[in-house]
This record gives structure tokens, C-alpha cells and sequence, in this order.
């Protein structure tokens, strides 16, 4: 199996639980998405990886890697998925269509947390995650989180405008996959179990 030159770059993006997201402003991301793009280096990518102990995963325009998680790191992560459906839940609150290609700034953000209270108590909700007070402190930080974790990317830092990437799919999908049963379904009548 031949590796491409570029493996050691896309595992060096991949491993930190960053994503590559075929909308990235940056041309050299944009550029590792097409090469992972392609179905035999896909391939050939997922058993070098696979081999090392990482899953590479293909969402909707975008790739990260999964792994094995023992019972330790799957709580962890349980609470990590609470603090990315606040996050969304806010951000879904400030505009439903935010989403992939969605472009913003922190002062479109705060201008809408003053005239709505649903809003400003989502944000202060969100204090917790942040460990600050200040409306716009937390929004910064929140944003912070959202481009460490490539979901978003400071796209002009001059006017502060963001764009959403198509990463921020996997958050989503995060949300869908959770299936919450109603408790009639969990406890069945007398009637259903005699069926």
C-alpha cells in the first residue's frame, strides 16, 4: 500500500480531534479534503490509519477520526456532547438556518442577546462552559471553542465575520442521533404486553 505525502499532515490535523471540512477558507485544508476525497486514497488512508488505532470517518463534507473509547473517556464524552447541544441550542436560538456556510459576527450576536430574552438566558446559560460574566466574554470564548475545534473559522478578522463550516454538520448530527423515548414507551400498558 503506497502512502500519500500528505499523510502525515492530514494525521497531524486529524489526531488533535480537529475536522477537514471541504469549506475551509484555508486553501491548504481545502486542498487535504480533496485528497482524502478521492475514493482510493480514502481507502488507502483508512487501513494505514485503521492500523494505528484511528478510525477515519467520512461525514457530510467533512472527515475526523474515531476511535475505541473506554467506559472513562465515553462519560467524558457524554458530558463534552451536553456542552456542544447548549452551544448549538443557543446558536440555533440566535438564527435556525445557522449552519454550514453561515457567516457572522459577535456583534450580530450580542445585538440580538439585548432584545431577546430567550436568547440572553440561553447565553447565560452558557456561563458555565466559559467561567466568565460578561456577555460578550462569553460569546468570545464560545466562538474560541468553536474555532479550536474547526466548526467555524475567523474569516476576516478586520470586521470579526465568521463562517460556519460543514463540520459543524457533526454537531448536528450529534443532536439528531440522540433518541429520547417517551415513558409510555418505556413502560408498556397492560393492554400492549397482552399483544
Amino acid at each position: 500500500m503506497e502512502i500519500h505525502p500528505k499523510t502525515l499532515q492530514i494525521f497531524e490535523i486529524l489526531s488533535k480531534g480537529q475536522i477537514i471540512s471541504y469549506n475551509s477558507s484555508n486553501s491548504e485544508i481545502r486542498g487535504l479534503y480533496s485528497i482524502i476525497e478521492s475514493e482510493e486514497n480514502y481507502n488507502h488512508l483508512y487501513e494505514y490509519f485503521k492500523g494505528i488505532g484511528f478510525v477515519l470517518e467520512k461525514g457530510d463534507e467533512y472527515f475526523y477520526f474515531s476511535r475505541q473509547e473506554s467506559k472513562v473517556n465515553l462519560e467524558r464524552k457524554i458530558e463534552m456532547a451536553y456542552k456542544w447541544i447548549d452551544i448549538i441550542d443557543f446558536f440555533k436560538t440566535y438564527d435556525s438556518a445557522f449552519g454550514d456556510g453561515y457567516r457572522f459576527t459577535p456583534s450580530d450576536i450580542l445585538s440580538k442577546v439585548n432584545v431577546d430574552a430567550e436568547l440572553e438566558s440561553k447565553l447565560e446559560g452558557l456561563k458555565k462552559y466559559t467561567g466568565k460574566e460578561n456577555y460578550s466574554e462569553i460569546i468570545d470564548k464560545i466562538l474560541a471553542m468553536l474555532v479550536n475545534d474547526t466548526f467555524i473559522e475567523l474569516e476576516n478578522e478586520i470586521t470579526r465575520q465568521y463562517k460556519v463550516l460543514s463540520s459543524f454538520k457533526y454537531l448536528e448530527q450529534l443532536v439528531l442521533t440522540i433518541n429520547i423515548h417517551p415513558i409510555e414507551d418505556i413502560n408498556p400498558t397492560k393492554n400492549e404486553i397482552l399483544k
